[in-house]
């Protein structure tokens, strides 16, 4: 099912942004790429937001949660909200806090890196289809776009 914004619309500017809105399209394409990838992770009992937790802190841990916000653009409700499953199930640990008695790091278990190399064929899998659904040009661009995002500072 697609967004249908060929149709007569009932004023001007509904329908411009109907047609250009570049959040409504990235938001629609967003949808459907976490749908893939969620129904691939689905049999690990984990889903796309987590994978890419696990991921980060794997690839740049150990590190705090604000970095870790920060380097995936996230708020920190939807950090929580996301990291809290992955803590619970023992597949990521937080450390106590440092010296400075804030700083707590955030690092991967055993168990996360487990489930990350069970998980790896299923996100392989995804990753093709999704490929296969925007095509070598729209993931190139994908790629390009959010290797130019700016680092988020808050």
């Amino acid at each position: 099912m697609s967004l249908d914004v060929q149709h007569a619309a009932n004023n001007a500017e509904s329908g411009e942004i109907a047609r250009n809105c570049l959040l409504t399209r990235t938001r629609q394409i967003s949808r459907v790429l976490t749908s893939i990838y969620d129904d691939a992770l689905r049999p690990f009992d984990i889903n796309a937001s987590q994978f890419t937790l696990l991921v980060l802190i794997v690839e740049f841990g150990p590190l705090s949660r604000s970095d870790l916000g920060r380097r995936n653009c996230h708020d920190r409700t939807t950090l929580t909200r996301n990291l809290r499953p992955l803590m619970l199930r023992g597949l990521v640990r937080e450390d106590a806090p440092a010296d400075n008695g804030r700083s707590r790091l955030l690092s991967v278990t055993q168990q996360g890196h487990a489930l990350l190399r069970d998980a790896a064929p299923g996100w392989l899998a995804a990753q093709t289809q999704a490929k296969a659904l925007v095509g070598t040009v729209g993931a190139d661009a994908l790629m390009g776009i959010a290797g130019m995002l700016p680092y988020r500072t808050s």
